[in-house]
């Protein structure tokens, strides 16, 4: 037998424990025989391990080995400008690595003070007195004493309830208050006994002493917690683009790197002048500035996406969710406001809505008395405001009587009650009323009708015959059809020496109350975008099959008359094969899941090579919001088990900033393209000058120290301008990107290497040769480096490129739209980035320190103005691509 199988006697006897609880001594013995009573933390890794894994992923490696190459070549063969090279390389690696930690760390703190919402403390009986300890300290055998709104710190055994019921929520996804009891259960699950209390949960009303039996990682909420430290973590899809993108990087600039060497080798070149072009190849392949790039653009989205409510914990999770093609959403407090309301009425006089009902006090008192007065709420006072503290549904009801009754909502002297239970399923309280004993009586329809024998009508009261009993059955089934929670509502006035045994007999019915979790507002608009940009939402919830469907049809989720509704038994009998087909359905709900079940959905969902966001606020969810490739908690309502496995937050609980999420997490992989462009651009310009320097026996146009200029200062900022974009309106009435397309692909490889990147060499070597000819070199004629003739040309080659990629930072905009079809004032950044890369390039070039730094001279104004066609003409040229490419679109 089980715990919950018991009597309280035998409970408490097999805990070795009292009624009165534990010894101070005995606690502190056990304490240190089972442990503090805490979930113990998802294992994470060691905060250096974390720094030292930003530093050593392959695109790192690669700057690493470019790095070594630059200090190797200056020790051999120094004043070649090697070892500012390979500092700036190291420069890169530990900006970006450091910046990619802290800004997950950052996350984790705001997780932290999240953390310390939670209550800390709980009242124990120790050697027979009340006594507050820490939630910690709290042993099997201890018993303590729980009123309404406090959680529950461990699994316990009621011993002692007065109308007790409990929100199970973060533990079994239901969002309906439970009612529990001290009688023995024969229930065999633990979490369906009606006599035990789990830890995690919470009163929402009554008063109850409990029995601790299980604590830690051995309460059901423990155990389920770990679950969650089982799962591996996964690369998400853009950290396996960047790792792509990076092998190929690797691959193309070594195999160049090597080749170039070699020419230089058959060409007679000393070998280490061979080897400083062969990393100046390397160097000018690999874009340097993609990884912090890329890093800042993913932290600019997470700050965007914080201000629109959702605190994001690791920053790949932000492209991964502009990746998404299914949400697996909770409906309590997702779909809905978490808050119960009334939405409609049956009085005698027929069904109507709730904010119709103000005028029928007058002929309908009794109705509205008793839903005021039958009731266990408390009302209290927080900061000067008079606030009702207890289950939400009765709290909506009070409401609903109070706006009715106004002047008259009055609250009667009470006299006694009759508390809910679970078997009976209603409640009664007696009142004072003008020298008379009355009764209100609340509960479920099927409980309360049998106890009735009248009806009270705007005519009066007459008897409950069939006809009158059919009407109120009719009501019942009209709201259940509205997926309403439903109580129904009588009274009676008591004689003098009435049996307490039949208090509840021979009642007059007054009417049914119809209650519901009202959606929230923007919800539905929400789940329209989803439909528009090809995203499936799946409702996963708790709750009961007509309330789940009620909802999810109130909100625009299911459209059709028959949408499949698979219940958690029913899932159970499904096999894997039978849920992926399941799955296939336009419009699906699951009702009355369990934790385990959650996480098959979500794993038949990937099986199905679908990208699944998963909402969970419950340490049911944890399992699943691991499993997910995006599990996104609740910030509001959710648990620390919950926040400590997802990867996303929502700071408001909301559906709605989901989908605001997806929306900035597809901005961000199409802003990555943008900037992707723009930086492999100058790579052409870059690589060109060393092609014409080995294959033609020119002077070198550009130095390596120049090209990192470039990759490391100058197109720093434009860059990450791009990548701040804000989302293209028409970005969510596309469906989502397949999950194998690349994030480098040969159209973007097309235009930025063979199309812009050749215009940008063009430019680039005209301005080099033009500075060479006007200063009257000739060809075949060799330079020293410090000659000023050739670092003015160098000079030129180099501000060739920065006026060029200028141009280039307004047409990679958008690949398809013209560049003037964005107001300037749209991308304030990009502005601002354009005027520091003039900024930049202007120190260059007329500062002392920047040219003792990068290698330049002074230049006259006839040469910039000599750049100046180039750049116009590869603006026309793109402006004329993009609109061939606009035509064969829309044709």
């Amino acid at each position: 037998m089980k715990i919950h199988h018991f009597s309280v006697a035998q409970a408490i006897g097999s805990l070795q424990s009292t009624p009165d609880g534990l010894s101070g001594a005995e606690a502190a013995r056990r304490r240190a025989e089972y442990g503090p009573n805490r979930v113990e933390e998802v294992r994470r890794e060691h905060l250096m391990l974390r720094l030292g894994r930003e530093f050593t992923h392959f695109f790192a490696l690669i700057l690493w080995l470019a790095a070594a190459l630059a200090f190797i070549a200056e020790w051999r063969d120094p004043g070649q400008g090697m070892a500012t090279l390979g500092f700036a390389v190291v420069g890169v690696i530990l900006v970006n690595g450091v910046f990619s930690f802290w800004q997950e760390y950052r996350a984790e703190k705001a997780l932290a003070a999240l953390r310390r919402l939670l209550p800390r403390q709980v009242t124990a009986l120790r050697d027979g007195v009340p006594e507050r300890v820490p939630a910690e300290a709290i042993v099997p055998g201890d018993v303590i004493l729980l009123a309404e709104g406090n959680e529950v710190p461990a699994d316990c055994r009621v011993i002692e309830a007065v109308n007790v019921r409990v929100n199970l929520a973060t533990v079994t996804g239901e969002s309906l208050p439970k009612a529990r009891h001290a009688d023995p259960s024969d229930a065999e699950d633990l979490l369906r006994a009606k006599n035990v209390l789990l830890a995690g949960t919470a009163l929402v009303s009554g008063e109850a002493r409990a029995l601790v039996f299980a604590t830690g990682m051995h309460t059901e909420f423990g155990k389920i917690a770990h679950l969650t430290q089982t799962g591996r973590e996964r690369p998400s899809p853009l950290q396996r683009e960047i790792a792509r993108l990076s092998r190929l990087v690797a691959t193309l600039a070594t195999g160049l790197g090597v080749a170039f060497f070699a020419i230089g080798q058959g060409l007679g070149l000393p070998f280490w002048e061979s080897l400083i072009f062969a990393i100046g190849i390397i160097v000018a392949n690999v874009p340097e500035g993609l990884l912090p790039t890329v890093t800042l653009s993913l932290a600019m989205a997470t700050q965007r996406m914080a201000r629109r409510n959702a605190l994001v914990r690791h920053l790949p999770a932000v492209e991964t969710l502009g990746s998404a093609t299914v949400i697996c959403t909770d409906k309590t407090g997702t779909l809905t406001e978490n808050r119960m309301t009334v939405k409609q009425v049956f009085l005698p006089d027929g069904l109507r809505d709730a904010a119709e009902v103000a005028g029928n006090a007058t002929d309908h008192g009794p109705f509205f008395q008793a839903a005021l007065h039958c009731q266990t709420l408390r009302e209290v006072a927080d900061n000067g405001v008079r606030r009702l503290l207890g289950d939400p549904m009765e709290v909506a009801l009070v409401e609903m009587a109070r706006s009715v009754l106004g002047h008259r909502a009055a609250m009667l002297p009470r006299l006694d009650e009759v508390p809910f239970d679970a078997d009976r399923k209603r409640m009664s309280t007696i009142h004072q009323v003008e020298g008379k004993r009355i009764l209100y009586c609340k509960g479920a329809p099927e409980f309360v009708l049998d106890r009735c024998s009248a009806v009270l009508t705007a005519q009066g009261t007459v008897a409950l015959d069939p006809g009158w009993r059919e009407r109120f059955l009719q009501a019942q089934e009209a709201m259940a059809e509205r997926g309403l929670r439903i109580l129904a509502f009588a009274y009676r006035t008591l004689p003098d020496r009435a049996d307490r045994t039949r208090w509840e007999e021979e009642l007059t019915l007054t009417g049914l109350a119809g209650m519901e979790d009202p959606p929230r507002p923007e919800v539905p608009d929400a789940i329209r975008r989803c439909r528009e940009a090809g995203i499936k939402v799946i409702m996963v919830t708790g709750d009961h099959p007509h309330t789940a469907t009620a909802v999810a049809r109130e909100i625009g989720l299911v459209r059709s008359h028959d949408p499949v509704v698979i219940t958690g038994d029913e899932l159970r009998r499904l096999s894997g094969t039978q849920l992926q087909i399941a799955l296939d359905s336009p419009e699906i709900i699951f009702a009355r899941v369990a934790a385990d079940q959650k996480m098959l959905i979500v794993s038949a969902l990937r099986r199905k090579k679908h990208v699944v966001a998963v909402t969970g606020d419950g340490v049911n969810d944890a399992p699943a919001l691991r499993r997910a490739d995006i599990g996104i908690a609740m910030g509001v309502a959710g648990t620390d088990v919950a926040r400590e496995s997802a990867d996303m937050i929502l700071l408001d609980d909301n559906f709605a900033s989901i989908v605001n999420a997806i929306e900035e997490g597809r901005a961000v992989f199409q802003n990555i393209r943008k900037f992707l462009t723009y930086i492999l651009t100058s790579n052409i310009p870059e690589i060109v000058p060393y092609l014409a320097f080995v294959l033609f026996r020119i002077p070198l146009p550009l130095t390596v120290i120049q090209i990192l200029a470039v990759d490391l200062g100058t197109d720093m900022v434009p860059a990450l301008a791009l990548g701040a974009e804000k989302p293209d309106p028409g970005e969510m009435r596309k469906a989502p990107r397949p999950h194998r397309e690349r994030l480098l692909t040969w159209p973007l490889v097309a235009r930025a290497y063979l199309f812009l990147g050749v215009m940008q060499a063009v430019a680039a070597m005209a301005a080099f040769f033009l500075v060479l000819q006007g200063g009257g070199w000739n060809y075949g004629e060799a330079l020293a480096r410090t000659d000023p003739l050739y670092r003015e040309a160098t000079t030129a080659c180099l501000g060739a490129i920065i006026v060029m990629q200028v141009v280039n930072a307004f047409v990679c905009r958008h690949p398809a739209h013209s560049a003037f079809a964005f107001p300037l004032a749209g991308n304030r950044l990009l502005l601002t980035g354009v005027g520091i890369e003039i900024a930049l390039v202007l120190a260059i070039v007329y500062t002392p320190w920047g040219n003792a730094l990068v290698g330049t001279v002074p230049i006259g104004l006839e040469v910039w103005m000599m750049m100046l066609p180039f750049a116009a003409g590869m603006l026309a040229l793109e402006e004329l691509r993009k609109l061939v490419v606009r035509r064969v679109f829309q044709a």
